[in-house]
């Protein structure tokens, strides 16, 4: 169990790490605006909806207010023609409309209450919306503005890597050519002292040393044939100079 904690706990990491990376705050910024511009168009329409209802119900009222009128009317016209019966009739609608106008006028005030709520909370959104649109703006310009800077350093860097990358490789070329000046070197010293020819299958030790006696050998008996000459033209040169005088 602890070694499959420890797996998932990676894999979340990773995740997470991932999505991370493939966020943009810029796009998370303006999709909350456009959020909140949402909210602040539900909050219109509902102003909207209580002024609606509002007004059809003043209408009602107003409706209401003439009946009441009329029916004062009539209530005066049946007593003054002695219908007493009928100027109850007229008066106890008048009452039943008083009260049906009493009921629309608190609902009327109600609504008055929800329209003044919502104009006082749309007022404050704008002014909300409005600050985090221009902070917003300010966010997303210095997120761009260090982003190129990330990518410029980046780009930076890598330069620098491959600079690095470049001088390794100008070391490495330079030592090898070294190396193979000194292998050079050493194969022209190997080859004047005849040690390469051995290595190549050229003559053994023992065929040297005969050669090199045989030369010494020659060396030697050239050389008792010039003294001999020079014996044998010495004494011509003393008789020469005898009879000169």
């Amino acid at each position: 169990m602890g070694i499959i904690s420890r797996l998932t706990a990676l894999i979340r990491a990773k995740i997470s790490s991932m999505l991370d990376r493939a966020e943009d705050p810029r796009q998370t910024l303006d999709y909350s605006y456009d959020r909140q511009l949402e909210l602040l168009q539900n909050v219109r329409r509902g102003i909207v909806e209580v002024v609606t209802s509002r007004r059809r119900l003043e209408l009602q009222a107003s409706k209401l207010r003439e009946n009441v009128d009329k029916l004062d009317m009539q209530a005066r016209q049946a007593l003054a023609a002695g219908r007493e019966d009928l100027a109850t009739l007229a008066l106890q609608r008048k009452q039943m409309t008083l009260a049906q106008l009493q009921s629309l006028d608190s609902q009327i005030a109600d609504l008055e209450k929800e329209q003044q709520r919502l104009t006082n909370a749309e007022n404050r959104l704008s002014m909300q919306i409005e600050a985090f649109r221009t902070r917003k703006e300010t966010i997303k310009a210095q997120y761009t503005a260090a982003e190129a800077q990330v990518r410029i350093s980046e780009a930076v860097t890598g330069i620098s890597e491959e600079m690095a990358d470049v001088g390794i490789a100008i070391q490495r070329a330079e030592e090898k050519t070294e190396q193979l000046r000194a292998r050079a070197g050493a194969i022209d010293e190997l080859i004047e002292a005849g040690t390469l020819q051995d290595v190549l299958g050229g003559p053994d030790v023992l065929q040297r040393e005969l050669s090199q006696m045989a030369i010494s050998q020659s060396v030697t008996q050239e050389l008792e044939a010039m003294k001999r000459q020079l014996a044998a033209s010495k004494p011509k040169q003393l008789e020469e100079g005898k009879e000169k005088p």
